[in-house]
This record gives structure tokens, C-alpha cells and sequence, in this order.
């Protein structure tokens, strides 16, 4: 029988991610298994947390969102533990992407009995990130979320890429993949493992999580007016075939800029360019389908 210690985001949802554990918990407890909950305070005390109770044997599971799910992960891959996830953010993408059950019933089947399976995660100067790492218009989009918080999740994810856009200049990106080098003006430049994004824009939609490589998009910069159609595709993931748009693949990645851009991840601010990148093939174990 698995043990399990929650980690809780008390802010995540609006504050609901407590709500959400509690049946779960309930179930678990009533299963069997040995069950401790913790609230995060913030990212090093929740990394802390897990590594703690990763090294304890418990499985770790984050209560909450994208970020506290990308900072217990960290703390889980140093610990070489196993990590769970109860989607109660406002995104929830990475949830998404690997096809986590919605109800109670079988997300507290899935912890208490899935195998495990591995999974890469992207080192990002320094960091863990499970899902994407962006610099550009989408990591400015990112910073206006994280600032409007009280807003419904659904309305300030489709208004933040417009408000993002009023003040942004394409800058001259330098993306080094494999030792190849691109130089273009763009509008983004996103690195994937999940590639899905913006609650639930399928923004790199090719991009696996167990392939050892990382996706790289490059989205060049033309008239404003297009970032409507973009972001309409990017819901199905047909914004691949436009002609501003490049993928490629590799396992180290390196990006750079002629001005400073703000890099994010997992919408989350990592700081800004430069930033050296590189996947971690199977470097996670997880409880997921």
C-alpha cells in the first residue's frame, strides 16, 4: 500500500485547492493508506516539502496548479521519488496533456493503483519545468496573469495575449539547437515537453513528454492583427501549418536576444534571456495513465 503526503497551494483555484484534496483524501484514508497533508508557503518551501517526503518513501502529490506542480517535481527528481498530481489550479495543462482523470472516483483509483511511468523534464538554467519554457510575447501574457489573479481564469487567459501585445517589440532572437544556430525577429520562441499551454492552447502540439527530445517552436514576428487567427488555431493545434511558424527538435537548446525578454515556464517567471535548456529523458516518475 502506498503512502502519500499532499502538498496543498492554498491559493491555487482562488483557494480551492483544499476542497479538492479533501474527498480524495477521504478515499485514500478509507482505502487504507497513510495520508499527510502540508500547505505550501512558497516555491522553496514547497520544493523542500516534497524532497522531505520523497525521501521518506511517500508518494508526493501537488494539490494545486502548473507552478506548484513544476516546483514539487523539482523536489521529487532530487529525491528520485514518485509524484502525483490532483489538477486544482487555473490552468491545470500538464493534467491535461497526460490525460488525468476529472473525477474523484477514479483519480483516487489512479493514486492509489496506476504503475508509475516515467517522463522527461526540461533543465532550465538550473530549474525543473515539466512543461514549456517561452520567452516573448507569451511570457509577458504570463506575467499579466500572475498580476490579475482575481479575475476568472478563462477570461484573463484569452485577455492577457492582447494586452501582452499593446507594448511588445519583436526583438532579434538567437536560438542555438543541437549546435545549430537560427537567428530570427519573432514574436516567441517556446521550448517544449508537453506543449500545451494558456489553459489548454495546444501550442506545440507535437511535442511528446517521454521522447528524450525537446520541440522548439519559433513563431517570427509580422503584423499584430494575426495573433488573433494564431491563437484561435492554436486551440486545435493547426497553427503549425502557418508560414511564420518553425519547429524543430533537439536536446540541448540555447536561447539569446539583442534586448532583454523575460523568460517563462509553466507560467511562472524564470527571469530573463539568456537561458541554456536541455531535457532530462525519463528523469520523473509519475502516477498518471
Amino acid at each position: 500500500m502506498r503512502s502519500f503526503t499532499a502538498l496543498v497551494n492554498p491559493i491555487a483555484g482562488g483557494g480551492s485547492a483544499a476542497q479538492r484534496w479533501q474527498p480524495l483524501a477521504d478515499l485514500i484514508t478509507a482505502a487504507g493508506a497513510a495520508v499527510t497533508v502540508e500547505l505550501t508557503e512558497s516555491q522553496p518551501h514547497a520544493v523542500e516539502l516534497a524532497a522531505k517526503a520523497a525521501q521518506r518513501g511517500d508518494v508526493v502529490v501537488a494539490v494545486g496548479g502548473d507552478g506548484l506542480v513544476r516546483d514539487v517535481a523539482q523536489g521529487v527528481v532530487a529525491a528520485d521519488g514518485t509524484l502525483g498530481i490532483v489538477p486544482a489550479g487555473r490552468g491545470n495543462d500538464l493534467a491535461r496533456k497526460l490525460d488525468l482523470p476529472t473525477d474523484h472516483a477514479a483519480l483516487g483509483e489512479l493514486l492509489l493503483n496506476a504503475p508509475e511511468r516515467r517522463i522527461d523534464v526540461i533543465d532550465a538554467a538550473g530549474s525543473i519545468v515539466l512543461g514549456n519554457v517561452y520567452a516573448g510575447i507569451d511570457s509577458l501574457s504570463a506575467r499579466i496573469i500572475n498580476d490579475n489573479r482575481w479575475m476568472p481564469a478563462k477570461l484573463i487567459y484569452r485577455l492577457a495575449p492582447a494586452l501582452a501585445l499593446l507594448r511588445w517589440q519583436p526583438p532579434v532572437y538567437t536560438v542555438t539547437a543541437d549546435g545549430e544556430t537560427i537567428t530570427a525577429k519573432a514574436d516567441t520562441v517556446i521550448v517544449a515537453n508537453s506543449g500545451t499551454y494558456g489553459h489548454g492552447l495546444r501550442i506545440v502540439p507535437d511535442a511528446v513528454v517521454d521522447d528524450g527530445l525537446l520541440d522548439v517552436m519559433i513563431v517570427s514576428a509580422g503584423p499584430k492583427r494575426r495573433l488573433a487567427a494564431f491563437m484561435s488555431q492554436a486551440k486545435t493545434g493547426t497553427h503549425v501549418g502557418r508560414p511564420e511558424v518553425r519547429v524543430v527538435r533537439a536536446r540541448e537548446v540555447t536561447l539569446d536576444a539583442d534586448r532583454p525578454v523575460p523568460v517563462g515556464a509553466d507560467g511562472d517567471d524564470l527571469g530573463a534571456l539568456p537561458c541554456k535548456i536541455r531535457i532530462r529523458p525519463a528523469a520523473l516518475r509519475i502516477l498518471a495513465p
